[in-house]
């Protein structure tokens, strides 16, 4: 005899969503509420954020060098020949380099991070919670907020608009080794750059980093602290936490280019 499932009101099912977003939204503010408290006091973890630094951001540059240097050559492959067409190929150079420092170069780094270290945090934290590390921390009057979360926090602040100034430059270079064979001339190429691409617009595009690096940081760290049923547990926050942060950016860069770019 089978049994059956009982169905679920669709209004009870988007209530639960809605309560588990504003759930979300809470422990985020507080998390970074907490955690730039001990910024502003001066207590965190010098030597640990050195190595987080290391870990979030010289060790993310192959990936960011590859992915943003074929990014910007896929992009002058198609905006070089159609401007070639329209005899404005001296433009190529400068569509690149403005693409690449307000939209491509900022969200390829905060992905490419997001995809790596959001998860790489999540499964450390994760790890530490369902093993009781963390309460270990708290029994030694050792906030986990200061030790596992503001370190992480300034590694990503600080390395994501380093990544995007060089998503920005290879990704332009990138744009550049392409155009050129193509038929735009090297001159007119960097001649283009300085003709359409404004100081603000890089400065405004590494904005968005340090927003991502935010987002990717807090995600992560949530998710690890949250962690619970041992090993599957960790797994399970290691995947909501990539999937998360990649959604946030996206959502948070529509909102930071209509303010940031939508008059200009």
């Amino acid at each position: 005899m089978q049994t059956r499932v009982p169905l679920r009101h669709p209004l009870t099912s988007l209530a639960e969503q809605a309560t588990q977003l504003v759930l979300f939204v809470g422990d985020i503010g507080i998390l970074l509420a907490q955690a730039m408290g001990f910024v502003f006091r001066g207590r965190w973890e010098a030597r640990e954020t050195v190595v987080q630094m290391a870990l979030i951001g010289a060790q993310a540059v192959p990936m960011v060098v590859i992915t943003s240097g074929f990014t910007g050559a896929v992009l002058a492959l198609y905006s070089a020949k159609l401007m070639l067409q329209f005899g404005v190929g001296s433009l190529a150079g400068g569509a690149v380099a403005l693409a690449m420092a307000r939209e491509l170069g900022p969200v390829v780094t905060g992905v490419v991070v997001a995809a790596r270290s959001a998860s790489a945090i999540a499964a450390e934290i994760g790890s530490m919670k369902v093993t009781e590390q963390v309460d270990a921390l708290r029994a030694l009057a050792v906030p986990p907020v200061q030790y596992l979360v503001v370190p992480r926090l300034i590694a990503c602040l600080t390395m994501l608009p380093a990544l995007g100034m060089l998503a920005f430059v290879v990704g332009t270079f990138g744009g550049y080794a392409v155009a050129v064979p193509i038929g735009v001339s090297p001159t007119s190429y960097l001649l283009g750059i300085r003709e359409l691409v404004e100081t603000y617009d890089v400065f405004a595009g590494l904005l968005k980093t340090v927003v991502f690096g935010a987002i990717i940081a807090l995600v992560g760290c949530r998710a690890g602290l949250r962690t619970e049923g041992g090993a599957a547990g960790v797994g399970q926050a290691t995947t909501n936490s990539v999937v998360v942060a990649v959604l946030l950016i996206y959502v948070a860069n529509f909102f930071l280019a209509y303010l940031l770019f939508g008059g200009r």
